[in-house]
């Protein structure tokens, strides 16, 4: 008689139903459904509505990531389904938007630097999930949603002050080939994920709170863009600080200790024992 193996209720714990978590993919989805409706806005010339859109994106993408969390409904599904809307929201979305507000009227250039923002978005996205960091303060390279946002930001305050001409164009094609390069670059970016939000905070916090938003709402498009540039720059001078310093944000423990290992290894060698 074959003899059957019991399975202990440990096991069975261990085997997760498969599922899909309906209310982190909810936004996620509301976010897929933000950027296409800024392209499909950005076609007919909407592009206030359009980068409106991909703001509005970027916050529905902030959102499904803390609610998976707190909810404890995160899966792998949720994080590749996250990452294929990412690439249309903050890759494909804004792209078409900046070529259809201007890099059209530059010809080969226009499509090509908007091609370029696409793949190193698609390039960023794919280095952020196969890659782990060892710094939970710093992104390595400029989150997309975040370039997404300033290019948004951008547009929006040139078509609330109706900004037009070749220079304004050569300037957003400028700009979209920086943001593509901080992407895929080695600048470190404060991700704030070490920002305690459960905990008491003091009164002062409350109250520069409020005065972000009362600031934002004077000129939403300006203040926008003023505050994604300064954070879009602080990725350049958090390098440059670093690298004077000496210090790496993204090295591990593990890998200095491997570092000064590799420096001892010759002077064993002459001396037939460690220094």
């Amino acid at each position: 008689m074959p003899k059957l193996n019991k399975v202990t209720p440990f096991e069975q714990h261990d085997k997760r139903p498969k599922g899909i978590y309906i209310l982190p993919n909810l936004f996620t989805t509301a976010s897929l459904f933000a950027a296409f409706y800024a392209i499909i806005q950005s076609t007919v010339g909407n592009f206030g509505n359009a980068a409106i859109a991909v703001i509005v994106a970027a916050v529905l993408d902030m959102l499904d990531g803390r609610v998976a969390r707190m909810t404890n409904t995160a899966s792998d599904f949720g994080k590749e389904y996250d990452s294929l809307v990412d690439l249309v929201a903050f890759g494909l979305a804004p792209a078409l938007i900046l070529f259809e507000w201007g890099l059209q009227s530059l010809g080969k250039a226009g499509w090509l630097i908007a091609f370029a923002y696409v793949a190193t978005t698609a390039l960023r996205l794919a280095r952020f999930n196969t890659q782990d960091s060892p710094s939970k303060r710093y992104f390595q390279g400029l989150p997309c949603p975040a370039a997404a946002v300033l290019l948004a930001a951008a547009v929006w305050t040139a078509e609330s002050y109706g900004v037009t001409g070749t220079s304004f164009t050569v300037a957003g094609l400028v700009l979209m080939a920086l943001l593509a390069f901080a992407m895929v670059s080695a600048m470190p970016y404060r991700s704030f994920k070490d920002l305690d939000l459960k905990h008491r905070v003091p009164f002062v916090a409350v109250l520069a709170l409020v005065l972000v938003f009362v600031l934002v709402s004077f000129d939403p498009p300006a203040i926008l863009l003023v505050i994604f540039s300064a954070y879009a720059v602080s990725g350049a001078f958090g390098w440059v600080l670093h690298r004077k310093a000496g210090q790496s944000v993204f090295q591990s423990a593990d890998d200095e200790g491997t570092a000064e290992d590799t420096v001892q290894k010759p002077q064993e060698a002459a001396t037939g024992r460690p220094e």
